[in-house]
């Protein structure tokens, strides 16, 4: 089986894809192997590849001595003299040693060990080809599926798809076809195993990259992308030239390159945003097609607090909060959402004490709070069977209570959010309404009082509706700069309300609750919104 092989090396290389001398060392190695374990591994012994012969051939080498001691490794002088008269004590001479006294079963043994070289170096040349083709798309013929792992015929090696790399929804049987993206190659004793993805962000973005020129040629970039595989995906695009449009490009002829991604990924919907390097912004596109109205920002925290209008809230969520969990993912930030009415909960809402609520009273409030209802919170929350039964107070007048209670703080909550939305888009506004409490807000439902007076007369030392009606024409003329006339109409104004308010009944206020809305809107008095920085402008 050494002899003439010559054709089998070339044809072996040639079939497999192995370098001629990986084989060539094999064959040394097999036979020098072989020839060890049947002359015994004493003997020095040396195997050579005759290219001319296409012939392995064996040369045993033995020290030329003067007193011979050991045979198998020494030759007498004497002996040495009888082959080369030129032989000289030290010297090491070499004798061809016949192959075939190996026998079958060496033969056999060698036969093992060039298989087993042969495998290894096939091995090692497809884990040196696939280690270089990590994130290259490939596709394959199923196989088989092995506890829920697609095992996958690339053809020079078989790969696997683990199930957390592929898309829940598909079901694939042997004999189809099926493509992902190599992500890993590990070099294990049976041989590389190459692991493929079909649920990576990157097979989505070399997906793209295949269906839009513009990417690959470099000009449009996709700087971010974020999967749940087979429902929906997000991905952040920009572009280095100016006339072209990232979006656009990505989306293709109505919706082609965009469709033909979606169709590879199995109806997965597509997302596609604009990237920008302000973070503001980038959230606010990330996190459509909800509208933002403002933000809040944490960069210590790397958090964002987004604030939505009410009718937004549940598009920015997303369905099972998909849509907010993968622009969180897009864009690198912790975001939570909250609603515009959310805000005025919590900036004030049902926190407000009972005795700072008109029509409840001092005494009232004080047995209340020692029964554990302190805010109007405490005792909006309380069903009615518990209130019913509270001591000292009959039905009716928890009713009545309730009642104011409740008339407040909806009145508060609407005034608050109708300042908010209309100075939505100015900062410093959002900021002072923000800061507002219960006196201000009485002094706010004044027709012609907005936020640029209450500003002043805060710094003024005005800060109650009481503080107001004790001031004079000229005193409150002087502390705002205005003229004895303007000063007069305010104070007039602010009159004329107390006295409307104060003999108004609940239903007369609730009636009213869209003219002091929209009084507050019209307000002459009203600055002019400074510069805007809003979520998204």
């Amino acid at each position: 089986m050494f002899e003439n092989l010559k054709n089998v090396i070339e044809q072996v290389g040639k079939d497999e894809g192995i370098d001629k001398k990986l084989l060539i060392e094999a064959l040394e190695d097999a036979m020098l192997t072989v020839a060890r374990k049947h002359f015994g591994f004493a003997r020095d012994i040396e195997a050579h590849y005759n290219d001319k012969s296409g012939e392995i051939e064996l040369h045993e080498f033995k020290m030329v001595v003067k007193d011979l001691f050991d045979d198998e490794i020494e030759i007498s002088l004497d002996e040495a003299h009888k082959i080369d008269p030129d032989a000289q004590e030290g010297d090491s001479m070499g004798f061809k040693v016949d192959a075939h006294e190996l026998g079958r079963i060496a033969a056999q043994s060698a036969k093992q060990v060039i298989i087993q070289k042969v495998r290894e170096a096939k091995k090692d040349i497809v884990f040196k080809e696939y280690i270089g083709r990590k994130g290259e798309v490939v596709t394959g013929i199923v196989r088989k599926v092995e506890r829920g792992d697609i095992i996958v015929d690339l053809g020079r090696t078989e790969a696997i798809i683990p199930r957390r790399e592929q898309i829940q929804s598909e079901i694939y049987k042997p004999g189809d076809r099926i493509q992902g993206v190599i992500t890993e190659v590990h070099d294990i004793a049976r041989g590389p195993q190459v692991v493929i993805s079909r649920a990576d962000e990157e097979y989505l973005i070399k997906l793209f990259s295949m269906e839009v020129p513009e990417i690959y040629e470099g000009i449009v970039s996709i700087k971010a992308a974020a999967r749940e595989p087979g429902i929906r995906a997000k991905i952040a695009v920009t572009s280095k030239d100016s006339d072209v449009d990232p979006v656009g490009a990505c989306v293709g002829m109505k919706g082609s390159r965009v469709q033909s991604v979606v169709s590879n990924l199995r109806g997965e919907k597509i997302d596609i945003v604009p990237w920008d390097q302000d973070p503001i912004r980038f959230v606010c596109n990330a996190i459509a097609p909800a509208e933002v109205s403002r933000i809040r920002m944490n960069e210590t925290a790397k958090a964002m607090e987004l604030i939505v209008q009410d009718d937004q809230l549940s598009l920015a969520i997303g369905k099972k909060g998909q849509n907010v969990r993968l622009a969180s993912r897009l864009s690198g930030w912790r975001l939570d959402i909250i609603s515009e009415n959310e805000i005025l909960r919590r900036a004030e809402g049902g926190q407000v004490p009972l005795r700072l609520i008109p029509g409840v009273g001092e005494a009232n409030s004080e047995v209340l709070k020692g029964l554990g209802f302190e805010t109007a919170q405490n005792l909006l929350d309380a069903e009615d069977d518990k209130l019913s039964a509270l001591p000292g107070f009959s039905p009716e007048q928890i009713r009545e209570i309730k009642n104011k209670v409740l008339l407040y703080t909806e009145e508060r909550a609407k005034t608050l959010s109708t300042l908010k939305n209309h100075y939505r888009h100015d900062v410093a506004s959002m900021e002072l309404i923000d800061s507002l409490d219960n006196r201000h807000l009485e002094l706010i439902k004044i027709p012609g009082i907005g936020l640029r007076l209450i500003r002043h007369l805060r710094l003024s030392g005005i800060e109650t509706l009481e503080d107001l009606l004790k001031s004079t024409t000229e005193d409150l003329g002087s502390k705002l700069a205005l003229t004895d006339d303007e000063a007069s109409l305010i104070l007039t104004t602010a009159k004329n309300f107390v006295e409307k308010r104060n003999g108004m009944s609940v239903e007369e206020k609730l009636k009213n609750m869209k003219a002091l809305e929209q009084s507050i809107l019209d307000d002459s008095l009203d600055e002019q919104p400074e510069q805007e920085v809003a979520a998204g402008s």
